[in-house]
């Protein structure tokens, strides 16, 4: 296997690992208050979370900018409970479609969600004399790996919505709150200090 498609799918099996479920709960916990005609708008938030993820894995291989394991442990649970809460207190603005907060709430708590997984990543790299080709795949994979997430959630949401007949408000609140009652627990799990 070449090197492009080996960094393809450890960014594919990184988002998709059930054992790194924290991952796929942030992304449950962002598509929350979106419906299925919103796609666009999910695939745009998705991207901007992989854009951050990947910014700090190439400061991080380039040991521009690194923090410590523990705290950053700590604060993935943290963009998750932020994120559900956004959700469940912002009725007004997601009635009106107009959450465009979440794209940069996406972009920063990717930073976050790349430090977590940056040590791992330099280990990977090794001697690689160039960063960019496996950066490039492993995103490629990751932003994948999102999509195909997304695809699911939206589709449930639609099940949800369509067939149960549940109310979009409520279904925003079921996920966001059971995305905030996981986070509360990794938060407690992880506590630094």
């Amino acid at each position: 296997m070449d090197s492009f498609r080996l960094y393809l799918a450890l960014g594919f099996d990184h988002i998709s690992d059930i054992h790194a479920y924290d991952h796929l709960l942030f992304i449950v916990a962002l598509c929350a208050v979106y419906k299925v005609h919103q796609w666009r708008n999910v695939l745009i938030l998705v991207t901007a979370f992989t854009i951050g993820h990947s910014v700090t894995l190439a400061l991080s291989a380039l040991k521009i900018f690194t923090l410590p394991l523990g705290i950053i442990e700590f604060l993935i649970p943290v963009t998750i409970f932020a994120t559900a809460i956004y959700n469940i207190t912002n009725k007004d603005e997601i009635a009106a479609g107009k959450i465009q907060k979440n794209y940069f709430m996406a972009l920063f708590f990717g930073f976050i969600h790349g430090m977590g997984f940056s040590n791992y990543f330099q280990a990977l790299l090794g001697r690689e004399e160039n960063i960019v080709k496996p950066l490039f795949a492993f995103n490629l994979g990751l932003e994948l790996g999102q999509i195909m997430i997304v695809i699911f959630i939206m589709a449930t949401s639609y099940l949800v919505l369509n067939y149960l007949h549940a109310k979009h408000r409520e279904w925003n609140l079921f996920v966001s709150g059971a995305a905030a009652g996981v986070a509360i627990t990794l938060m407690i799990d992880s506590w630094p200090f």
